[in-house]
């Protein structure tokens, strides 16, 4: 087995947000659903566009903001993901090296741009999302390094990324590599609509025997398990795979491995925009996982990291999250 070089490598949609407030309303004339994530094409994302009349730009992608999550919190983090050679692409290999996370997937040249994510902030904190895959469609297995899953702790795999089939089967080939290297992988579901197209792959992917942990928001797990009970969602997820973890919004956050049940709180935050809040929650469990923490103490660390996230505008941390965890005696 080779040696650990990375704590958490992400591999996901490298995905440019465009981040703005608008009224209710604005989500009625777009005919879309508050809180839910809708793939468009490149003209329906600059239609959305059209509705912000400020908007703030910044990278983001859902593995992407965790393995951002997890160099702030002071974890070595990796990122696998598909951008194309024009301005934004270019913006985000920057920010993600700037973050401190290794990020080195060749770029895609003389096709689609790279991917947007046009996200709309209603003033209860609760986010839309308008979605061009673009560039991170054409991820495959050959971008798949497998010294680098190999190198990792943990390799965590985003549910949005599900779309593509070539983008399926790079998911199928980083938990056998992983597997292969005594690794963990982790999946998150990423989102309901995400579960409702793929339900029988998650299932399937999730009983494979190479997920070790799941991520799933309430929501997201009642989708899988195909009921609005939440603690039988739970145990569904949980029958699936060793250690399962459902967050709960305000409620905190649930996460089950063989018998033992573990409920840890929310921190309590100022709300301003829900973005990236599951993500810097998995930022923080996968972090002290890594590092060998428990569970509670992992769901504490994950707690901490989306209240912060979730504080402010954007999607990933405005502050280095290690010294504020230190300080609050988190792992």
């Amino acid at each position: 087995m080779t040696d650990t070089r990375y704590d958490v490598l992400g591999i996901g949609n490298a995905i440019f947000d465009i981040l703005g407030h608008v009224e209710d309303d604005a989500l009625a004339r777009l005919g879309v659903a508050k809180g839910s994530m809708r793939l468009v094409d490149e003209a329906g994302a600059r239609a959305v566009d059209a509705e912000l009349a400020d908007a703030v730009r910044v990278s983001g992608g859902s593995a992407g903001n965790t393995v951002a999550g997890v160099a702030s919190l002071g974890g070595r983090a990796a990122f696998i993901g598909k951008v194309a050679t024009d301005a934004y692409g270019e913006a985000y290999t920057h920010d993600m090296r700037h973050a401190g996370v290794a990020f080195e997937t060749p770029p895609l040249a003389n096709g689609a741009p790279t991917a947007t994510s046009t996200i709309l902030v209603t003033s209860d904190g609760e986010r839309t999302m308008n979605t061009f895959l673009g560039a991170s469609q054409a991820l495959g297995p050959d971008d798949v390094d497998g010294a680098l899953v190999e190198a990792s702790a943990i390799t965590f795999l985003e549910g949005y990324l599900f779309d593509p089939p070539h983008a399926k089967a790079a998911f199928r080939r980083a938990a056998e590599l992983a597997a292969a290297a005594g690794r963990t992988t982790a999946l998150t579901l990423s989102d309901t609509f995400c579960v409702e197209r793929h339900r029988a792959d998650f299932l399937d992917f999730l009983s494979s025997g190479t997920i070790h942990l799941a991520f799933a928001n309430a929501a997201e797990a009642r989708a899988l398990a195909e009921t609005d009970d939440l603690d039988a969602a739970c145990e569904r997820l949980a029958g699936l795979v060793p250690m399962a973890v459902v967050t709960m919004g305000e409620h905190g956050a649930r996460v089950l491995a063989g018998a033992e049940r573990i409920d840890v709180p929310a921190v309590p935050t100022r709300v301003v925009d829900l973005t990236g809040a599951g993500d810097l929650f998995a930022a923080g469990f996968l972090l002290g996982r890594a590092r060998g923490a428990a569970p509670e103490p992992s769901a504490r660390l994950g707690a901490f990291a989306a209240a912060e996230v979730i504080s402010h505008f954007g999607a990933r941390p405005q502050t280095r999250l290690e010294a504020l965890a230190r300080e609050a005696g988190l792992p």
